[in-house]
């Protein structure tokens, strides 16, 4: 590719963003419904369920969020279910910014702050969900949560600005955040950039979107807020993994390539729906791709469901859906 190593202006950006290909909506779409059909082969199903959980960030994004909801929260992150200590924990609790003191403080040494084998706390920032204010109250936000401790930072695009056709200002926003996420150390949080598809009405804007925030250098591309329809779908999923799959072979590949993750958010509320996402991924990137680094579900009820399945499971009762292989 042209753009990797270069200076990116607004031209440029152009150049690039319209000269992409465009989505074949229809075939999209047909191979999203052909991953939709298969799943995984029976005696792997425990292995779904709890893949599923690792991979949650277990979320609360609602204006009458307390203190005492995020420490409720919290508990369930840390003990998803108490009569099952074998149940594993989620990747990371989602919250607004200024409830980040209070999920550090909840999650203790459960929290972790850098480590491999804690939970996550992931901050919306960037005037989550709409995205309108000034760039300097946007950094603010992103770098008072990442002050209090958040380990990720989930921002929003402007996408008034995107769909005008001023890449270079989007760009330059996600570049200015990513720098907001620099601890007082020189680590980085990482950073999810939500592209919130359903406001961008076409697959190319998302196909668009999604380069745009690779090349500014996010960690995630995420599609939703949750808080606008259509969040996640799993034709729009699969269109993010093909970016993500090809800025891995354009990268290096298996030389060195950069991996990017994806984090579905929004809608996605049952283990039947949960396992079609686990297949597109391995279908589409590899199972190398189902671990909390690379994929993430933006969820707040899924995990009721997973659980519930798993017991069943774990007691012979099992209700769920029937599957085939994933092979």
């Amino acid at each position: 590719m042209d753009l990797i190593g270069t200076d990116l202006t607004e031209k440029s950006l152009k150049l690039h963003l319209e000269g992409l290909p465009g989505v074949d909506a229809v075939g999209l779409e047909q191979r999203a419904a052909s991953l939709g059909t298969r799943s995984i082969k029976t005696t792997s199903k425990a292995w779904a369920l709890d893949t599923i959980i690792r991979l949650i960030d277990l979320t609360t994004l609602e204006g009458a969020d307390t203190p005492g909801k995020v420490r409720s929260l919290v508990a369930k992150a840390i003990t998803p279910d108490p009569l099952d200590p074998s149940t594993p924990r989620v990747a990371a609790v989602c919250v607004y910014g200024d409830m980040v003191p209070a999920a550090v403080d909840a999650l203790g040494d459960s929290w972790s702050n850098g480590k491999d084998d804690g939970i996550n706390i992931a901050a919306v920032a960037t005037a989550f969900p709409s995205g309108r204010a000034s760039l300097r109250v946007k950094l603010a936000d992103t770098a008072d949560a990442v002050t209090n401790g958040a380990d990720e930072i989930d921002m929003v695009i402007d996408r008034g600005a995107f769909l005008a056709g001023h890449y270079g200002l989007v760009f330059d926003q996600i570049v200015a955040v990513k720098d907001a996420c620099r601890r007082a150390d020189g680590t980085y949080a990482h950073l999810k950039v939500i592209l919130e598809t359903g406001e961008l009405n076409t697959y190319d804007n998302v196909r668009k979107a999604s380069w745009l925030a690779i090349l500014a250098g996010g960690d995630f591309i995420k599609t939703s807020t949750g808080k606008v329809a259509p969040a996640a779908t799993l034709p729009v999923t699969l269109l993010m993994l093909e970016v993500v799959r090809d800025w891995y072979r354009l990268t290096g590949g298996a030389s060195g390539g950069q991996r990017i993750g994806v984090k579905p958010a929004g809608g996605i509320r049952s283990s039947k729906d949960a396992i079609k996402y686990l297949v597109t991924v391995a279908e589409t990137v590899g199972e190398e791709w189902l671990t909390p680094h690379l994929f993430r579900f933006g969820a707040s009820s899924l995990l009721n469901d997973v659980l519930l399945q798993r017991q069943k499971l774990s007691t012979g009762r099992y209700s769920g859906p029937d599957y085939v292989t994933m092979d």
